[in-house]
């Protein structure tokens, strides 16, 4: 039996996307334009974010590379056997299905759709040393140019279906955080309070986006000392009386990810904490008045700081003020020149989202020891921004008794 290193296979129909046939054609154009500005004969998109933003198909790798290769006719996403067609009802354009039977099949799948070229735009930034070689020795060595900076650039202004995704995410967010609460109490571990709030943001995904995956979406809830980082996992630590908490949930629409994060404290908080939440609240609170077009992502950086300075919790602040929203997740993703920041100089356009997210952290065993964070999630508008996040915080309303 002959066993195929590729073939095609579209079993069932095609699914629901997340965005229209419309919102793909644009973004394909878009890209387009970089490969004839660069003079490129196709582009291999390989991360999962941009073979996301550009076919709607988010993969799971397990170990296996996925591809979605674009020319200026045609867009191919390149899957895994073991995914069957999957990827075909979950894509916009072509599918074509690599097997495992001989090595390099992946490779040959790609060389198949391209045949001969002379200049490949590729992703620098996800790329391995071992499969950047790979790529270029199967395709004859043609010129590898780095369009990952480009893509990028591009995905930071949101058409309106993102936006319009991006603030239900806030809004099932929200509802995440709401049940939440209602579970918080002495003696209940951060696990069980963790899922009471995942299981209600994937129920809302399912009666706001009824045709997505349920996939990804999670809840980071920390107490006491696991406060300290933004990204501490959830244990099974029990809460006490007096405990500092971290309210943070992030619902995951088709490869889009929205946040809500509260600092909160259960029963009392002592005077110490007290000043350090209402420091923290006072930053956020002007992040939020300084986020607007024109704005660049430094200066806005630089007069928090200020701030944090005069306040006297500076040198307890722990990372950057906020970032961009999208096709994005806690493994992939992430529009770098668009975090506030002290290095990045981009100036905020309409129709940008960014977070604004101020996080200090005090140690174990100085006065108000532990991790201050809020989080809210801002549309820049053409003479403003909008809050889309509407959990409310501060010590009026996040003191659980």
């Amino acid at each position: 039996m002959k066993r195929l290193n590729f073939f095609h296979l579209k079993n069932g129909s095609k699914a629901p996307l997340p965005f229209t046939d419309n919102e793909y054609k644009n973004r394909l154009n878009s890209l387009r334009e970089i490969i004839d500005k660069n003079n490129l004969d196709a582009v291999i998109l390989t991360s999962m974010q941009n073979i996301a933003y550009y076919s709607g198909f988010l993969y799971c790798s397990f170990g296996r590379p996925y591809a979605c290769v674009v020319t200026l006719k045609n867009n191919v996403v390149v899957s895994a056997n073991i995914d069957a067609s999957q990827p075909w009802r979950r894509c916009y354009g072509e599918n074509l299905i690599y097997t495992d039977w001989e090595r390099d099949n992946y490779l040959k799948a790609i060389v198949s759709i391209l045949k001969k070229v002379k200049r490949v735009g590729i992703e620098n930034d996800h790329l391995t040393l071992e499969r950047y070689k790979n790529l270029k020795d199967a395709l004859d060595s043609p010129e590898l140019i780095d369009i990952a900076p480009s893509v990028m650039s591009k995905r930071m202004i949101k058409s309106k279906e993102e936006i319009a995704l991006i603030t239900s995410g806030a809004k099932i967010a929200d509802i995440g955080g709401e049940e939440l609460v209602k579970k918080i109490k002495v003696g209940i571990s951060e696990i069980d309070i963790a899922m009471v709030g995942r299981d209600a943001m994937e129920k809302a995904i399912v009666k706001f986006h009824p045709n997505s995956e349920l996939r990804d979406t999670w809840v980071w809830f920390q107490s006491g000392i696991n406060t300290d980082g933004a990204h501490n996992p959830v244990t099974n630590r029990k809460l006490k009386h007096g405990d500092i908490l971290s309210l943070n949930t992030f619902p995951m629409i088709s490869g889009y990810y929205t946040a809500l994060e509260r600092t909160l404290f259960l029963g009392e908080v002592d005077d110490a904490s007290l000043k350090a939440w209402e420091a923290n609240i006072k930053v956020h609170k002007k992040g939020i008045e300084l986020i607007k077009p024109g704005a660049k992502c430094s200066e806005i950086t630089a007069e928090l700081n200020e701030l944090f300075a005069e306040l006297g919790y500076l040198e307890y602040r722990t990372f950057g003020y906020g970032h961009s929203f999208g096709v994005l997740s806690h493994y992939y993703g992430r529009e770098g020149k668009l975090e506030l920041r002290e290095d990045v100089e981009t100036v905020l356009e309409p129709n940008m989202v960014v977070s604004m997210e101020p996080m200090i952290l005090i140690p174990e065993g100085k006065p108000g020891a532990g991790g201050y964070r809020e989080h809210d999630i801002l549309v820049i508008k053409e003479n403003g921004s909008e809050d889309i996040t509407k959990f409310p915080f501060g010590p009026e309303h996040n003191i659980i008794k």
